[in-house]
């Protein structure tokens, strides 16, 4: 994406939310998704049993300037968290007015979609996650 297409992109997203909050037709926002299965696990011990042992994964909602992380953990299928922004290498928590970003509402659509009716955000102000309730309304 060009410095322009990247000056200009608050701007887009702002028209978006407008016409979106009128009712006027907003198109669908561009974006794709990659996602990709993790295990986090300490070695077994003597027992064949593990310390701890994690499966989850991680879904990378990308428009070409954003990035969202969610993650889902196996043990909870119907579970799932949007934890990140991404934008090159500058990482950063949300904030409760990315509940109603473009991106963040495909990925919450996406995420419904496959089974996910348990959706949290972790708040960059009180390192906490917080339950998805009105999607920002």
């Amino acid at each position: 994406m060009s410095r322009i297409e990247k000056l200009l992109y608050p701007a887009r997203v702002a028209v978006w939310r407008t016409k979106n909050s009128l009712g006027r037709g907003a198109s669908a926002w561009p974006m794709t998704v990659e996602v990709s299965h993790h295990v986090d696990a300490s070695e077994r011990d003597p027992e064949g049993f593990y310390h701890y042992h994690y499966e989850y994964k991680i879904y990378k909602f990308t428009d070409g300037v954003m990035t969202l992380l969610a993650r889902a953990y196996s043990d909870e299928p119907r579970r799932a968290a949007l934890v990140a922004w991404n934008e090159g290498i500058n990482n950063r928590l949300l904030r409760k007015r990315d509940l109603r970003h473009p991106l963040f509402l495909g990925a919450i659509a996406y995420l419904e979609r496959a089974g996910k009716s348990k959706l949290d955000w972790l708040d960059r102000n009180s390192r906490s996650y917080l339950t998805i309730v009105d999607r920002g309304e």
